[in-house]
């Protein structure tokens, strides 16, 4: 039996929905919480992920980091070597999703041209009648920054079924 460790950074603007996908993440998507108060930090979550037709598993810590601008700094300091990044964005805020670039740029400089694989992700799908930015300029800045995307919402528990195994 292989234990395999791996550091995820979660990041993207405030009020975007990471704390929340981490949580729905955690709890195997039962558990949505309406209210959730600002993370002002690094709020760390690990979860043991048994690999399909192995022994093998995976240690995730995820590293749920603050959105706020004037928080930033402080928080880097915390986010060591990652193994993955995990940028999320609003669908229905098209600065969060502009915002995303800024996200890259500190990641690069952080891991000082080390490759980070990942993922972009579009959160809160449910309010179609709401969105902003169109899943095909997501998706293709997405894989111009050698990232995946995937949409989902974390109040539907969709994470499970868009990110999870399989």
């Amino acid at each position: 039996m292989v234990k395999l460790r791996a550091r995820c950074l979660l990041l993207g603007d405030a009020a975007v929905g990471k704390s929340c996908l981490s949580h729905i993440f955690y709890n195997d998507g039962s558990l949505f919480q309406k209210n959730y108060s600002l993370t002002t930090g690094v709020e760390l979550v690990m979860k043991c992920i048994n690999i399909p037709e192995t022994n093998d598993s995976v240690e995730l810590y995820i590293l749920d980091s603050a959105g706020k601008e004037m928080l930033v700094e402080g928080c880097e300091k915390m986010w060591g070597e990652p193994s993955l990044l995990c940028l999320v964005f609003d669908l229905t805020n098209e600065q969060s999703f502009a915002n995303c670039t800024c996200w890259m740029e500190r990641v690069q400089a952080h891991c000082k041209g080390l490759h980070v694989p990942g993922v972009l992700v579009g959160n809160k799908s449910d309010l179609s009648a709401r969105r902003e930015v169109q899943a095909s300029v997501a998706k293709e800045w997405a894989q111009s920054k050698g990232l995946e995307y995937h949409e989902t919402s974390a109040e539907q528990r969709e994470i499970m079924q868009n990110l999870g195994p399989g």
